[in-house]
């Protein structure tokens, strides 16, 4: 999991640089057009022909453009914000997801995090707060938080709500069925909604790091990720696993660093230490 925090925060190193080139809804399309065909093959050749059934013929379709759909817009707000806040306080809002998504895992399932867990996952968020406030105690004060951070921030709250959806809404597919068909539901709503930006968008001439982004978000953030993930749920608890996204802020901090972007502050940096304690005594409960 500490390698699937890497991957996932240099996917806000490249999206800085690539969100001021292309239309955030035709940037995330396409990225699902490469995922579709990777999630379906893996789907295909990992899962037992015996249980191949819901590939082919998936029960209550409807499912999947709600858990698509919360998923597109994620991704859409995130390079939304990119085009104005920094990658590392997008990266500290990301960090906010575990405590959301205990909260809706909560309302959604009666799942009940204990003192302990609630508690670190508390503290990380406070770290993330004064992170995403660039340690400006009247900022904070003020609530004078920007406007890029506010749109990620919405987008995080769609997939808080997505992750205990997936629990709740599977029948009992394989999960990289479930997946597929998840990201088939992505797609669906991306091509309504982000097809006028696809068509206007000037493909002959985009930049080099756009392309490359588009060729990290289809293969390596979705099918990468998604194989470590799943390695890593099998082995430690579903808690654990989604805590070390607390390890992204902490990343993109170093990466921007030595890209020669500047470091942050050193009160900056002290709001990224506190999200790894909340993540250092979450690992070192005996609750999860």
């Amino acid at each position: 999991m500490t390698l699937f925090a890497f991957l996932i925060s240099i996917s806000f190193f490249l999206g800085k640089r690539a969100a001021p080139h292309i239309d955030p809804s035709a940037l995330t399309a396409v990225r699902y057009m490469i995922a579709i065909p990777v999630m379906g093959g893996f789907a295909f050749f990992f899962t037992p022909p015996a249980a191949r059934e819901p590939l082919f013929r998936p029960k209550a379709i409807w499912r999947f453009p709600i858990l698509g759909g919360l998923m597109a817009i994620y991704f859409i707000m995130m390079f939304v914000a990119l085009q104005t806040a920094s990658s590392v306080s997008t990266g500290a809002v990301i960090t906010l997801m575990p405590l959301m998504t205990a909260i809706f895992g909560f309302l959604l399932l009666r799942q009940k995090a204990g003192v302990t867990v609630m508690g670190s996952l508390s503290l990380a968020a406070l770290g993330a707060v004064w992170v995403i406030f660039r340690g400006d105690i009247n900022a904070i004060l003020t609530f004078a938080i920007g406007k890029g951070e506010l749109i990620f921030f919405l987008g995080v709250i769609a997939h808080a709500l997505h992750n205990p959806l997936v629990r709740k809404l599977n029948r009992g597919e394989p999960t990289l069925v479930f997946a597929f068909w998840s990201s088939m539901g992505a797609g669906a709503c991306l091509l309504v909604f982000g097809g006028p930006a696809l068509l206007s968008t000037d493909w002959m001439h985009l930049p080099w790091i756009v392309w490359l982004c588009i060729a990290y978000l289809g293969t390596i953030a979705t099918a990468g990720c998604y194989f470590l993930l799943q390695f890593a749920l099998l082995r430690i608890p579903a808690a654990k696993a989604n805590a070390y996204m607390l390890l992204t802020p902490s990343y993109v901090i170093i990466m921007e660093g030595f890209a020669g972007s500047g470091w942050v502050s050193l009160q900056v940096m002290a709001g990224a230490l506190v999200t790894l304690i909340g993540l250092a005594i979450l690992i070192a409960s005996p609750e999860v």
